[in-house]
């Protein structure tokens, strides 16, 4: 019998890590419940090791441009890392790229979830709300509803919850933690800009 993973146990590994919500609950759900297995579980993916580099100066790096679609988009965006020698390795100038193609392909409107202005939040919530009542939906599962709807909104419109385009599997964030462990050094993105041919304004996002 599967032990229930508890919100205290997932605040308990994440406060030992600093890993995400939801790599901590995956990482208990692996291990069983079992801490220590669940700490090995989170260093072995590289997200303990990616956590505590995160609070790390990362002030070198590159800005990556990207032209798509014989110049119908335009992409610009700065990933920086600590050093100059990781900053021209080959690894880290790939994964600029494979960001700069993601903004391309995947058009995010902001860098992290903390970056949503709290009206726009609010705003999708009402949205949605007013849904689930014009479908009839029962009171009592709406803020469930609301909550799944403010979820899906953000892994839309924020570049590091987004899917990667390349193997739906993991998400940018995940694909920045591996890059973290391989290359030993904290990696952020800075800021992006994208352009779309005809289109009256930018997207633009800054950390």
């Amino acid at each position: 019998m599967s032990i229930p993973i508890t919100t205290e146990m997932i605040k308990t590994l994440r406060e030992a890590t600093g890993a995400g919500i939801l790599d901590c609950r995956k990482a208990l759900e692996q291990a069983d419940g079992d801490m220590k297995a669940a700490l090995d579980y989170l260093r072995e993916k590289g997200l303990a090791t990616a956590a505590k580099r995160s609070t790390r100066n990362a002030s070198e790096g590159v800005v990556e441009l990207y032209n798509h679609g014989n110049g119908r988009v335009g992409v610009m965006v700065e990933v920086n890392c600590e050093t100059d020698f990781v900053g021209r390795s080959e690894a880290f100038r790939t994964l600029a790229h494979e960001i700069a193609l993601q903004i391309a392909a995947a058009s995010p409107i902001y860098i992290s979830e903390a970056d949503i202005p709290a009206e726009v939040l609010e705003h999708e919530a009402k949205i949605a709300t007013a849904k689930a009542m014009e479908e009839g939906k029962k009171e009592a599962i709406i803020p469930k509803i609301v909550e799944g709807a403010i979820k899906k909104f953000k892994d839309e419109v924020v570049l590091l919850n987004q899917v990667y385009i390349r193997d739906e599997s993991v998400t940018i964030q995940q694909l920045i933690n591996e890059k973290v462990a391989a290359l030993g050094e904290n990696i952020v993105v800075r800021r992006f800009a994208r352009w779309g041919l005809g289109e009256t304004t930018s997207e633009l996002a800054e950390e």
